[in-house]
């Protein structure tokens, strides 16, 4: 399941969400401000971010200028703790599923989150432009999945 962590104030937040809707892909929203970020989903985005605190925090935070606060000098249980507390210091929206992560809303990099099936159908697509979410299509898709099996 894809998580969406949000704030509602953010428009880049509603593109990802709409961009999601739009192409039927189930996901589970988190408001960042709403409740207490749990420990163990920071640490997994932060173990599925590539350059760890540079991915997620935004160092233009006014938290991080006006308290020159260094992350990359703190453990991480101090800097779970300081997200958790400072929430306003992530980058958003950050999306996540079992095996990746993107943060910010790119058009580009979010086709990652289409399932194989629908890329697949996407690829012996016999329309035009090539369709993502056809029904005819992913039902072809399903039947390449079950064949290569």
């Amino acid at each position: 399941m894809i998580t969406i962590y949000t704030s509602p104030s953010c428009a880049s937040c509603r593109k990802a969400k709409l961009w999601f809707k739009e192409h039927d892909i189930p996901y589970v929203e988190k408001n960042i401000f709403a409740s207490t970020l749990n420990p163990v989903e920071l640490k997994d985005i932060l173990a599925k971010s590539e350059n760890g605190t540079d991915d997620i925090i935004s160092k233009r935070s006014n938290i991080i200028k006006e308290n020159k606060v260094d992350v990359d000098e703190m453990s991480i249980n101090q800097l779970i703790d300081f997200i958790r507390t400072n929430p306003s210091v992530l980058k958003r929206p950050i999306m996540v599923d079992d095996r990746r992560i993107k943060v910010g809303y790119n058009p580009d990099e979010i086709t990652t989150f289409i399932p194989a099936a629908r890329r697949i159908a996407s690829l012996a697509c016999n329309h035009p432009n090539k369709c993502e979410v056809c029904p005819g299509c992913a039902k072809d898709a399903e039947e390449a999945l079950k064949n290569l099996k």
